[in-house]
């Protein structure tokens, strides 16, 4: 596997708590090798055909092309939002051996699945 494989998922939460929830069960279950949880976004959307301006919790999840599907299924049964953010970016680049330990940490958990 080559560290062009690791992805970046975004999604907001309404609170750090139901944030750090999903990200401790996302890394526990080796869906993701770590989620960084920024707790103070404000997010200004539109939704059900009003404009809001909200206070959002974001996490930023590292995982790989391999498990992401799995990973963006255990974030939307968690999340709290009817309609969760799960955004996929793929990573161009980086420090190497950063990347290799995200697929290490996520990469072993395919032998038990």
């Amino acid at each position: 596997m080559s560290v062009e494989s690791v992805i970046v998922v975004l999604s907001t939460f309404p609170s750090a708590e139901a944030a750090t929830a999903v990200a401790r069960t996302l890394v526990e279950e080796r869906l993701a090798a770590c989620v960084n949880i920024v707790p103070a976004v404000r997010s200004i959307y539109r939704w059900e055909g009003a404009v809001h301006d909200d206070a959002e919790t974001l996490a930023i999840i590292k995982t790989t092309a391999e498990r992401v599907a799995a990973m963006r299924a255990r974030l939307v049964e968690l999340h709290p939002y009817d309609v969760p953010e799960a955004i996929e970016v793929p990573i161009a680049g980086g420090h190497a051996p950063y990347l290799a330990w995200v697929i290490g940490e996520v990469t072993d958990s395919l032998a038990g699945t």
